[in-house]
C-alpha cells in the first residue's frame, strides 16, 4: 500500500518530521511517500498561507495520483485544500484535522484542540462547525508558537502546549487534539503526564487511509467531489 503524505508548505525538514511520525504508526505493509509543493508559503498560518498553497498541493496529488498512490494524506490541520483535493482524487484524500476530529469523538464525549498561532484559531473553529463536532469541542487553544519553531527547543513548544492540556482538562475535555502537523512528536509525551488521550491528526489519518483501502472504498464522485472538467489544467502547472 502506498500512501502519499503531502506536506501543503514548502519547507523540506516538517515534510521530514512528518513523514517520520506517520511511518511509525504505519502498518509493515504501508509505504509512506512524502512531498511538498515546490512553490507556495514556508508554513501555512492564516487564510491567506492557506490559499496560496491550495494550487501546489493539488499539483502534488494530481503527480501523487499519476504514479499510483492508494491514498493521500493533507499533512495541514486547517485541512487546506480538502474539498479540492478529493475532486481531482479518484483514491481516498484524508485531511489530518477531519481525522483528528473523528478520533477524538471515538473515544472522548468532549475534546479541546491545541494548535500554534491565534489567526489559524477560527480557521479550526469553522471546520468543526462544518464537520459537524461543534458539541464535542470545548475550545480551540492557541500557543502562538509559530509553526517553523515548533521544533526549536527554546520554543518551549512541549511546556506551552502542557499548559494548555491542563487547561483543557480544567473545562471537562476528555481528550485533546494537537493542532499541528509539526506537534505530533510531542502526543505519546505529553498523553504519559496528562493521563488522557493526545491525538495526533497525522497518526489518525495513516490510521483512517490504511482503513479505507484496505476496504476498497474511495471517495463519493456523486455530487460535490465529482471530478470537475477542468482537472487536466494541473497537469500544466
Amino acid at each position: 500500500m502506498q500512501i502519499a503524505l503531502i506536506n501543503p508548505n514548502t519547507t523540506q525538514a516538517m515534510t521530514d518530521r512528518i513523514c517520520i511520525a506517520a511511518r511509525t504508526v504505519a502498518a509493515s505493509g504501508t509505504n509512506i511517500i512524502g512531498s511538498q509543493p515546490a512553490i507556495g508559503p514556508a508554513a501555512i498560518e492564516g487564510p491567506f498561507d492557506g490559499a496560496m498553497a491550495v494550487p501546489g498541493l493539488l499539483k502534488e496529488i494530481f503527480e501523487a495520483e499519476r504514479n499510483g498512490a492508494d491514498a493521500h494524506i493533507i499533512a495541514c490541520f486547517d485541512d487546506t485544500g480538502l474539498d479540492a483535493a478529493r475532486a481531482i482524487a479518484s483514491k481516498p484524500v484524508i485531511g489530518i484535522g477531519e481525522a483528528s476530529f473523528h478520533a477524538a469523538s471515538l473515544i472522548a464525549h468532549s475534546f479541546c484542540v491545541v494548535t500554534t498561532l491565534s489567526c489559524s484559531a477560527p480557521i479550526i473553529e469553522d471546520n468543526i462547525q462544518r464537520y459537524g463536532f461543534g458539541r464535542r469541542c470545548r475550545q480551540v487553544f492557541a500557543t502562538d508558537i509559530p509553526v517553523l519553531e515548533l521544533e526549536n527547543p527554546e520554543s518551549r513548544a512541549a511546556d506551552r502546549i502542557s499548559d494548555f492540556i491542563e487547561k483543557s482538562i480544567q473545562l471537562g475535555a476528555e481528550a485533546v487534539v494537537l493542532g499541528c502537523a509539526g506537534m505530533a512528536e510531542f502526543a505519546a509525551e505529553l498523553q504519559e503526564k496528562h493521563k488522557l488521550p493526545v491525538i495526533d491528526g497525522v497518526s489518525a489519518a495513516v490510521g483512517l487511509a490504511e482503513m479505507f483501502v484496505k476496504c476498497g472504498i474511495s471517495t463519493s464522485k456523486q455530487r460535490v467531489w465529482a471530478t470537475p472538467s477542468r482537472h487536466q489544467l494541473l497537469g500544466s502547472y
